[in-house]
């Protein structure tokens, strides 16, 4: 055996744990089978912006001690999400605050505000939500929900509201505040320089072997190493043998224009059914950039399918259920531990992806 640990996944996960085994004087070697480390908070430099390659990526936490720890690998910027909702046309300020209620109803007051709720509530007849859209309706009342809500939802998810459960929007603030921004975390920003320097140094001094596919050298790799951290999907390490889990997809379109300023924000979702992609992205403005051109992603999403990258876990009753089967199968393993987004079908933001690490590393090594 030449390593203790062979790490498959050079994203969150797997280099916080690499890292860590490294530290505790372990023999680590990490492999990906895309041609670059960082998973999905890769960032690649385009015309000197540090372009979110797989969607945008705002970190955010409340834990102090996962936020010392990033802060150990990069600088962070004081980059606030205030996304802004294009309605064909109208636009709006998200997370839903009173500016979004002042432009909706032309409310000032937030006892204005809640009363124009409270009587749509009534008025659909809502009592216990059952699903997203009874409760959407109960948080923000009709209006927000047909414009705001119905169509960016069903386009990001591929199913109605109706079919979708509840939780998913509990996530989504609803404040009767001017605040406008979007995560209630203590904790926030972009790192400078992108996430990939970041990834770059929790790496350090670990082997790395990207384009290495581990499923595909299975059996060669597992000679190699004493343990295996999985970080890839748990139904692909099992053959799918009872079945692939469901994801949704997403795919971008990145343009690099001739100007130095698109849309004027960051993110702008698009909330109408009828614009195919979902939201439009401006990266420099992750890191206020300055520069004299701009590169914006659209993004589309879509039903995942073998070959695609999974994005979200869709975590309804019958994936949740064909989950536990797979996670019955790798409690009994004795040299294989799943973990991350993928190895536990769990949607993950990138702050609990560390905290699952640190947990991962602290019961494993001490």
């Amino acid at each position: 055996m030449k390593y203790d640990y062979l790490i498959v996944g050079a994203g969150l996960f797997g280099a916080v744990f690499a890292r860590e085994a490294k530290c505790r004087g372990k023999k680590v070697i990490a492999v990906d089978r895309r041609p670059n480390i960082a998973g999905n908070v890769y960032t690649e430099e385009i015309e000197g912006i540090n372009v979110h390659k797989y969607g945008a990526h705002i970190f955010h936490t409340d834990n102090k001690t996962v936020w010392n720890y990033v802060n150990g690998f990069a600088e962070f910027n004081r980059y606030t999400n205030s996304p802004v909702a294009n309605y064909k046309g109208e636009l709006y300020s998200l997370p839903f605050n009173m500016y979004t209620f002042n432009k909706m109803w032309g409310v000032t007051a937030p006892d204005e505000a809640e009363a124009k709720i409270a009587e749509q509530r009534k008025a659909a007849g809502i009592g216990e939500p059952k699903n997203l859209e009874e409760q959407a309706i109960s948080l923000v009342g009709t209006d927000i929900y047909e414009k705001l809500i119905k169509g960016y939802t069903q386009k990001q998810w591929g199913r109605p509201c109706t079919e979708l459960p509840s939780f998913i929007i509990k996530r989504l603030p609803v404040r009767f505040t001017f605040d406008n921004n979007y995560f209630n975390a203590k904790y926030q920003g972009i790192p400078v320089g992108g996430y990939t320097n970041m990834v770059e140094k929790m790496l350090s001094g670990v082997e790395v072997k990207t384009n290495c596919d581990y499923l595909e050298n299975k059996n060669d790799l597992n000679k190699q190493a004493e343990k295996i951290i999985f970080t890839g999907a748990i139904d692909e390490y099992y053959g799918y043998k009872f079945g692939a889990l469901e994801y949704r997809s997403v795919r971008f379109e990145t343009e690099v224009l001739n100007k130095p300023n698109f849309q004027g924000n960051a993110v702008v979702n698009y909330t109408d059914a009828e614009t195919p992609y979902t939201r439009i992205i401006e990266h420099k403005f992750f890191e206020f950039g300055a520069q004299p051109k701009t590169v914006i992603s659209r993004e589309y999403s879509s039903e995942w399918k073998k070959g695609d990258e999974p994005y979200y876990p869709v975590n309804n009753e019958k994936n949740n259920n064909l989950y536990l089967r797979y996670k019955t199968l790798a409690e009994k393993e004795d040299k294989v531990i799943f973990g991350g987004r993928l190895g536990e079908y769990k949607y993950y933001d990138m702050d609990k992806v560390i905290e699952s690490a640190l947990a991962a590393a602290h019961k494993l090594l001490g």
